[in-house]
C-alpha cells in the first residue's frame, strides 16, 4: 500500500490516510483552481493518468460546471457550509464536500475467483 503520494497541482495537502484507505485533502476555496480542476488533478496524480493527453475528463463521471456551480459561494457572498455530492470516477469514490473537503477512495480490490481444472 501506498503510504504518501506526490502533491499533484492544486493539490498541495493531498496525503494517502492508510488506516482508512483513502486519499484526502481540502480545495483551497481562496486560491485560483476551481474544484473540479482540484479533483481531476488529485485524481490523475492517484490514478497515474495523464490528463493533458485525454485519458480521462471529469465530464465521463460528473458535470464539473455544475459542480462547481454547487460549491460556489452562495448569491449574498457566503460560503457554503452544508452538504456534499459523490460520484464515481476512474473507478475510485470521490466524496466532495461544500468546506473544501474531499476524500477519494480507490477502487475497491477485486475478489479472485478460484479456478476448477
Amino acid at each position: 500500500m501506498q503510504t504518501e503520494t506526490t502533491p499533484a497541482d492544486g493539490t498541495d495537502d493531498l496525503r494517502y490516510d492508510q488506516p482508512n484507505d483513502r486519499y484526502v485533502f481540502h480545495h483551497d476555496s481562496d486560491g485560483t483552481a476551481t474544484i473540479t480542476t482540484t479533483i481531476v488533478h488529485a485524481l490523475a496524480s492517484i490514478a497515474e493518468t495523464d490528463v493533458s493527453q485525454g485519458e480521462f475528463s471529469l465530464y465521463d463521471s460528473v458535470d464539473p460546471d455544475a459542480l462547481d456551480r454547487v460549491f460556489s459561494p452562495k448569491a449574498d457572498g457566503t460560503d457554503r457550509t452544508g452538504g456534499h455530492i459523490a460520484f464515481t470516477a476512474l473507478e475510485h469514490e470521490v466524496y466532495v464536500y461544500a468546506n473544501g473537503d474531499v476524500i477519494i477512495y480507490p477502487p475497491a480490490e477485486t475478489p479472485r475467483t478460484p479456478t476448477t481444472n
